[in-house]
C-alpha cells in the first residue's frame, strides 16, 4: 500500500503566487504510473543503485528527474535518471544513504526485487541540449552525479565532443566514497581528450598519492565547487553549467558561477530537490 500524502482525489485549482515559467523545449508532460523495483546493487558502503521497470515507456531528456514512491512510505522522493535519455521502459537511479532517511532505510534494509513502485515524471529544467553550441561544465556532489551521467551519454552519442569540450567535477569525501569511476573513465575515452573529469576529495589531504586513475580523470583535494573554481579560472566563456548535489554544495557552486564565472542565469542550470 502507498501513503501518498496530499494527493488530489478530484479536479482542483492550484494558485501559484508568481508567473509560471514555460517548460523547457522538447519536454514531455509528466505522467503517473506504476513500476517494479529491480537491479538493486551497492556501489559503495552508503550508495545504492536501483532501477524501476515501468509499465509504459517514459520519454525524458538528459538531466531530468522523476518522483518515486515506495510501498508503506509516505510521499514521493525526487531522483535524477542515470540511464541514457530517450524513450525507455526502465529508469535507473542512484541514492546516497542519509541518516534517518525513510526511503534510504527501506532501500538499504528492507527492499526486495519486484517490489511495487509508483512514479511521476519526467520533471526538471536542468536539461542538456547538445545542439546549443556551448561547452559543458558539471559540478556534482555525491548522488548528484546521476543526471550528469545521462548528459555525458547524450554528449557522446550526439557527437558533441567533435566541436566542444566538457569539464566534470565530482565531489565525494574520500577515495572510499568514489563510484562510477569506470563509467566516467569510459566517457573520457570516448570523448577523445575533450572531456576532463576531476574527482574532488574533500577529506583527503594528499590525493596526488592516489595517482591518475585513468587518462583525463584525476583527483583533487578540495570541496567540489572550489575545485571547479580553481581549474576553470579563465575558461568559463561559451559554457553552460549544470549543478547537482546537496543544497549547501549547490548554493556554493551557484555563488562561484555567478561571482567568479560571470555566467548569465540562462547558462546555469540546476534543480533543487531540498
Amino acid at each position: 500500500a502507498f501513503e501518498l500524502e496530499g494527493c488530489a482525489l478530484d479536479d482542483c485549482e492550484i494558485l501559484v503566487p508568481t508567473q509560471a515559467a514555460p517548460p523547457p523545449p522538447r519536454t514531455k508532460p509528466p505522467g503517473s504510473q506504476q513500476g517494479r523495483l529491480s537491479r538493486l546493487r551497492r556501489l559503495t558502503h552508503d550508495v545504492m543503485a536501483f532501477s524501476v521497470d515501468l509499465e509504459q515507456p517514459m520519454q525524458f531528456l538528459p538531466g531530468q528527474f522523476a518522483l518515486v514512491a515506495a510501498p508503506g512510505l509516505r510521499g514521493y522522493r525526487a531522483y535524477s535518471m542515470v540511464n541514457p535519455a530517450g524513450r525507455s521502459d526502465r529508469l535507473d537511479f542512484v541514492i546516497k544513504r542519509k541518516p534517518g532517511g525513510g526511503f534510504c532505510d527501506w532501500l538499504f534494509e528492507r527492499a526486495r526485487e519486484n517490489a511495487l513502485m509508483h512514479t511521476f515524471g519526467p520533471l526538471g529544467r536542468a536539461v542538456f541540449y547538445p545542439e546549443e553550441g556551448k561547452h559543458m561544465l558539471a559540478i556534482a556532489g555525491g548522488s548528484g552525479i546521476a543526471g550528469i551521467m545521462s548528459m555525458l551519454e547524450g554528449a557522446c552519442d550526439s557527437n558533441f565532443f567533435s566541436h566542444h569540450r566538457a569539464n566534470v567535477f565530482f565531489g565525494v569525501r574520500t577515495q572510499r566514497d568514489v563510484f562510477y569511476l569506470d563509467e566516467l573513465a569510459g566517457f573520457a575515452e570516448r570523448a577523445r581528450g575533450r572531456l576532463k573529469v576531476t574527482i574532488a576529495l574533500s577529506d583527503e589531504e594528499d590525493p596526488s598519492a592516489l595517482g591518475e586513475p585513468a587518462p583525463n580523470v584525476g583527483y583533487d583535494s578540495d570541496f567540489v565547487h572550489l575545485s571547479a573554481k580553481k581549474h576553470m579560472t579563465g575558461r568559463f566563456e561559451d559554457t553552460v553549467a549544470f549543478v547537482a548535489g546537496p543544497p549547501p554544495m549547490v548554493d556554493g557552486a551557484l555563488r562561484m558561477l555567478v561571482i567568479d564565472g560571470k555566467l548569465p542565469a540562462g547558462d546555469i542550470r540546476y534543480d533543487k530537490f531540498g
